[in-house]
């Protein structure tokens, strides 16, 4: 987002963080008439990491599903999983960030390293 300042957020409505890399896709499509390969060249360089927040098997509001875009692959946008949600309704770490440059450059590299061991000594779910 062209804002004047670094750092946005956003949200949108879909079943998934690749869901909602379609449904971003369809919008721009929507409005204007341009190749689909530079749409997800836009995104995969514009979109950092996406939250997927959805319903729970208790019906509950849930934290589902966290993945780092990567870039591109095979012409689609590539998604890392960081963290999913599993069939005992427990968030699990699936990774950590391949891209941790921000992280350096805003400070944030220490508590982020931090908290990747918590969750490694843990070597259980995620509650949240």
């Amino acid at each position: 987002m062209n804002t004047g300042h670094d750092g946005s957020i956003s949200t949108g409505h879909a079943n998934s963080c690749k869901d909602m890399l379609k449904r971003i896709e369809t919008m721009v499509l929507m409005g204007v008439d341009m190749p689909v390969e530079a749409i997800r060249g836009q995104m995969a360089s514009a979109i950092d990491v996406i939250i997927h927040l959805g319903r729970s098997f208790d019906g509950s509001r849930k934290l589902m599903e966290i993945s780092e875009i990567t870039g591109m692959a095979a012409s689609q946008v590539a998604l890392h999983p960081l963290f999913e949600m599993n069939e005992d309704d427990e968030l699990t770490m699936r990774s950590e960030l391949c891209d941790q440059k921000k992280l350096k450059e805003y400070g944030q590299y220490e508590a982020y390293q931090k908290l990747m061991e918590s969750f490694k000594a843990r070597d259980q779910p995620v509650e949240i």
